[in-house]
């Protein structure tokens, strides 16, 4: 993961126009707020990147923590939330300091395809920990093995029409095919799962899952799943 967490931590070109980076966030808000239970719902993004819109889902539960790996990343975080009593900026590895059975939600939102397989267990242990019996986590952007990266560039200009952003995306495409991202993705590529392999890698890890009947974001041809500890489903 740490190619990924350098590349993120630079200054990429990921999104198309800065319509399309705010949107890509409030989507994701809108979508983690519908999985908060309680408005004292204490929460974890697990590297939730620049989180523009953590705002809106702090006003919808009790505590926010977000929790991203990149340093710099972090640093603009800490920044911009810093006026906020109810977001708190950690590390991941913060994550392992904190106290057990104290978190109703974790969201790790794509996240997966950037971790190895034991990478993505070390976190599974992780947030297992910090769960309450009843939590859940919520892991979504999930690739699968049988869709391309076709139909990534087809989500990405639906959402730009649907937004009119779409001259903006049809030149980001161009810029990202010649970009760094491309190279690295060639280079350390990204891990896919099918939806009977998540569901037995979350059963491993001491997990009862699910596949959402949605995705969280704008790609419906990924696929996000909601887990709790399984002697609590």
């Amino acid at each position: 993961m740490d190619d990924w967490i350098d590349y993120y931590d630079s200054t990429h070109t990921i999104y198309a126009s800065r319509l399309h980076r705010d949107l890509h966030f409030q989507v994701i808000a809108k979508d983690i707020i519908g999985y908060i239970s309680s408005p004292d719902a204490v929460v974890v993004d697990y590297a939730c990147g620049e989180a523009l819109s953590a705002a809106r889902v702090a006003e919808a539960c009790g505590k926010l923590y977000l929790a991203e790996p990149a340093p710099g990343v972090r640093g603009r975080l800490i920044a911009r939330f810093a006026p906020n009593t109810k977001i708190r900026v950690r590390s991941l590895d913060d994550l392992r300091k904190m106290h057990e059975k104290s978190v109703d939600l974790v969201v790790m939102n794509s996240v997966a395809q950037y971790m190895t397989p034991s990478e993505l267990d070390a976190a599974f242990a992780v947030v297992r920990r910090l769960l309450k019996p009843g939590g859940r986590l919520v892991l979504g952007d999930i690739l699968r093995p049988e869709v391309g990266m076709g139909r990534d560039v087809l989500a990405l200009l639906r959402f730009a029409a649907t937004h009119g952003f779409l001259r903006d995306a049809l030149i980001g495409l161009v810029s990202t095919a010649l970009s760094d991202y491309r190279q690295l993705r060639a280079r350390v590529g990204l891990h896919r799962y099918s939806e009977a392999e998540m569901i037995e890698k979350l059963k491993a890890a001491g997990f009862t899952a699910s596949r959402a009947l949605t995705n969280i974001g704008h790609n419906p041809w990924r696929m996000t799943f909601v887990a709790r500890h399984a002697f609590a489903a």
